[in-house]
């Protein structure tokens, strides 16, 4: 890959990530991860409680990548059809007319609390999502490109809610959670938001065809054929886990290669590294596996069991 794109999406990527933490103060490591996930061109689960800027996050992304965005709240009145779109008759030809969905003039999709709509909604959404169009009455409507849906859901106020089955969270390439702030994070949010609305000064610093261009590099990234092992082995070892019931799909594992070379464009090179791998690895896999009962009875997190798989499955370097 040429010097100069590598550069260029380091520049990018360092300028969208300074423009987002004028909204999302102090996470900047979960900005960089969802600018990774968009680099690799894969969907974005945030899980997280409220209020710590799951929504903010999403607006601000839009403004500043100048993709047009649109938000959808998922409540359990919303239809498949307002997502996908429907056909209407048309008494005076005799057809029926596409009539879009929400999703269809939309590159970045705000799914706020994906888990609130019904399971028929949101395999809608979610076969959308990985086959970058819909399909209504037997006809295919291509999606616009990019396509990212960034979904929300709370991890309190279970009452009403639809949990996403372990086959549909396969489709998101990242689960991340934003966390609390710490106090002088805190301090700078409230501080910021007495007199002054952050949105107004996001400055936006790519477009949609810049986006493409940057996911197409991320693709030329070189990754050796020693790391493409390792993620092989670190995929057999989840299989293998004892505490594993369903462990790392093919899926996943092709997911951990793409944003592993996400990570290392966003660093400025053109190559992945051991360290790109073990850096996203947890944030990619953890909603991909499903834990054994008695694994969960004592309490143990799929990010500690990744953890312990990380420690012990060789590197490249250590063969």
């Amino acid at each position: 890959m040429h010097e100069r794109t590598v550069q260029a999406v380091y520049n990018a990527t360092q300028a969208i990530n300074e423009e987002v933490s004028k909204v999302i103060i102090g996470k900047e490591d979960v900005i960089r991860k969802v600018l990774m996930s968009i680099l690799a061109n894969g969907h974005i689960l945030l899980d997280d409680v409220p209020g710590v800027g799951k929504t903010s996050l999403a607006v601000a992304l839009g403004r500043t990548l100048g993709m047009k965005y649109n938000r959808i709240q998922f409540t359990p009145d919303v239809l498949p059809s307002d997502i996908v779109g429907f056909s209407v008759f048309n008494k005076d030809n005799n057809t029926f007319v596409y009539m879009p969905g929400v999703i269809n003039s939309t590159n970045l999709v705000l799914a706020d609390e994906i888990n609130r709509t019904s399971s028929r909604t949101q395999a809608a959404l979610l076969e959308a999502m990985e086959e970058k169009q819909v399909t209504v009455d037997g006809q295919a409507h291509k999606l616009p490109d990019p396509f990212i849906v960034i979904a929300t859901q709370n991890q309190v106020g279970a009452a009403g809610t639809q949990v996403l089955p372990h086959a549909q969270m396969d489709r998101f390439l990242v689960k991340l959670a934003i966390g609390y702030p710490d106090k002088d994070s805190e301090i700078a949010i409230i501080q910021g938001r007495q007199t002054a609305d952050p949105y107004a000064s996001l400055r936006q610093i790519v477009d949609t065809e810049a986006i493409q261009a940057m996911q197409a590099a991320t693709l030329r990234v070189t990754i050796a054929e020693s790391l493409v092992r390792y993620i092989a082995d670190l995929v057999a070892a989840s299989r293998e886990n004892q505490n594993i019931e369903l462990g790392i799909s093919p899926r996943g594992a092709i997911a951990v290669s793409h944003m592993a070379k996400a990570s290392a464009l966003m660093q400025g090179r053109d190559y992945v590294t051991e360290d790109d791998i073990r850096g996203i690895f947890i944030d990619v896999c953890a909603h991909r596996i499903l834990m054994t009962q008695k694994a969960r009875a004592a309490g143990t997190s799929a990010q500690d069991i990744l953890g312990l798989i990380l420690d012990n499955v060789k590197s490249p370097g250590s063969i």
